[in-house]
């Protein structure tokens, strides 16, 4: 029971710090540019918290917690690639040269930046039309992790349904008031929330199990416990990649290093 109240009490915080961020974001929102593109001057700090939070959101904590406990640490590849690729590339190379060209072109969104640059208003309206097909799929998929973690952190007192309903409100009421600079303040919250969480667990984690090299150790140890359904499609243990050019090597490189890796660079 006291769990529940000091759970309550933190959910509580969290709600009424977002919406303070969001009523921050729309009193600085004065026109277009600080609408859709937040003026164009965001705090180096906030857009990197914001972005961390946008990629890093449930399908990668749950999800690829999970993939990690199928894979091991052959899944550590894509976290090169996502520094790599999707910070780095697409930040450095890509992103100075996107930002000039959308400055210079006076564009506010990205399917607005294409059809100028390419003076095609088909390649506008095309782009338009992906982002508001596949968007909602993507953002659909968020919310039903986030309502279901509500829901099993609260199973007496809230259900999937209203754990929808309470993010979708939340989630519209700072979006359509504060615009980007509400999403991007709200944002940098949750990613440093994530950042100091994820920090928390890695190093009690590593105290736990009497440090990093013993607690490696320990994970190859257990080869031998890998399933043989695992082992037949060429799991070598928690601590190897799979078997090079085997069934599981494919899918963790193919689908997930290099799939997710590289696709990170939509994010830009």
């Amino acid at each position: 029971m006291e769990n529940i109240f000091l759970l309550t009490i933190l959910v509580v915080i969290y709600l009424f710090a977002i919406g303070y961020l969001g009523y921050y974001g729309y009193s600085k929102t004065k026109n277009a540019s600080d609408y859709l593109v937040a003026g164009r001057k965001a705090h180096p700090m906030v857009m990197a918290l914001s972005y961390g939070a946008t990629f890093i959101s449930t399908s990668a904590i749950v999800g690829f917690g999970g993939a990690a406990g199928l894979f091991g640490m052959g899944l550590l590849w894509l976290t090169f690639l996502n520094i790599f690729v999707g910070i780095f590339i697409a930040f450095i190379v890509f992103g100075k040269r996107t930002r000039k060209i959308g400055h210079n072109l006076d564009v506010h969104t990205f399917p607005e930046l294409l059809g100028r640059r390419f003076k095609s208003t088909f390649v506008q309206g095309f782009g338009g039309l992906v982002i508001f097909l596949f968007m909602p799929i993507y953002a659909a998929a968020v919310l039903i992790g986030a309502a279901r973690f509500l829901e099993s952190t609260f199973p007496n007192l809230i259900n999937f349904n209203v754990a929808i309903l309470i993010y979708t409100l939340i989630i519209v009421a700072y979006v359509f008031a504060g615009g980007l600079k509400g999403v991007m303040y709200t944002d940098a919250l949750q990613g440093t929330i994530m950042f100091v969480g994820m920090s928390i667990l890695l190093v009690f984690t590593y105290v736990k199990l009497g440090g990093v090299a013993v607690a490696h150790q320990a994970l190859t140890a257990i080869a031998d416990k890998v399933p043989a359904a695992l082992a037949a499609k060429g799991h070598l243990g928690w601590t190897h990649m799979p078997a090079m050019g085997s069934e599981l090597w494919w899918n963790l490189v193919s689908t997930i290093v290099m799939g997710v890796g590289i696709g990170v660079l939509a994010h830009l």
